[in-house]
């Protein structure tokens, strides 16, 4: 399975609930969340809300909680076996009432006896059964994904090509192109290296838009540039073109948005808590004046490591 980094706060609640074509298995750590140590607990306090993110000692996420108000909150289960995703369930509350029509509950099972196999069946909370995902490997990569529920069966083939030091991934639908992406190294003169991804959108078999990133070697996004598809003259525009820059710590301090004559400027500012590791709990960002705060509560230092 895969664990994928995000470079900002997410919300896992709406990663769980979203089922995309496509797309492997996540599994969230604590480096998607941009902490470090043996962090127990994260506590999230946002302009929307509040968020509590529980991690096990391997550093594995196992809760996520989204509170809106008292009332009225989400949560996701994450349940492991020797760091593979077992099970996954997605609760709503409303009202401080368990709704079971809009909850959700993940299995996985996972065969490795030839090349690999991930099923994922999805029911919601009222035993009705939602959906059916077969993932299929080859000796290293995700090549397959069959999809089947009450309107039948689709399978989304990936396909790898390797080409003069570019790596393209396909995934077809019924062999109806969904998305593509490049991923090149480009070496600038007297410059590091940088790795330069390039995803399309299709919609319908035909391109629809399209966005490039660029990251340094140790998988920090420097820049970002968004496409809009022209489909009178057939082929990509450049939109906002976003870049990125990071202090000592790796941090980031700084983006920059602009499109056309226009430009946004937004700059971070840190709070660190006083532990050795050193994770931020409180986030500025300058000029809209808006915080984030983070309470984070460690694993004491002589926790043993349990496999789970």
């Amino acid at each position: 399975m895969v664990k994928k980094r995000h470079f900002l706060f997410l919300s896992v609640f709406m990663a769980a609930f979203t089922i995309v074509r496509g797309q492997e298995i996540q599994i969230f750590t604590i480096e998607d969340f941009d902490l470090k140590g043996d962090v127990k607990v994260c506590l999230v306090s946002t302009d929307y809300g509040k968020e509590e993110y529980d991690f096990n000692k391997n550093g594995l996420l196992t809760k996520s909680v989204t509170r809106y108000n008292e009332a009225d909150y989400d949560v996701v289960y994450y349940k492991y076996s020797k760091g593979d995703l077992l099970e996954k369930r997605a609760e709503s509350y409303r009202n401080n009432t368990f709704d079971p029509s809009t909850s959700i509950a993940h299995f996985y099972e996972i065969d490795s006896t030839d090349n690999l196999t991930i099923q994922e069946r999805i029911f919601s909370y009222d035993k009705q059964f939602l959906d059916q995902y077969i993932y299929g490997y080859d000796e290293l990569d995700l090549a397959s994904i069959e999809r089947t529920n009450n309107d039948g069966t689709d399978i989304t083939q990936v396909e790898h090509k390797k080409f003069k030091g570019e790596n393209t991934v396909t995934y077809l639908l019924n062999d109806v192109p969904l998305k593509s992406i490049r991923t090149s190294t480009l070496k600038p003169t007297n410059k590091p290296a940088q790795r330069v991804v390039l995803t399309k959108e299709y919609l319908n078999g035909e391109e629809s838009s399209a966005f490039e990133e660029v990251f340094s070697m140790d998988d920090k996004l420097m820049a970002q540039q968004e496409f809009e598809y022209n489909s009178e003259l057939k082929n990509f525009e450049p939109t906002t073109r976003t870049t990125y820059e990071y202090d000592e710590k790796g941090m980031l301090i700084a983006e920059t948005a602009k499109r056309g004559a226009g430009i946004i400027k937004k700059e971070y500012i840190y709070q660190y808590d006083n532990f050795e590791v050193g994770n931020w709990i409180k986030q500025i960002v300058t000029p809209d004046n808006t915080y984030t705060t983070r309470k984070i509560t460690y694993y004491p230092a002589d926790t043993k490591v349990v496999e789970e």
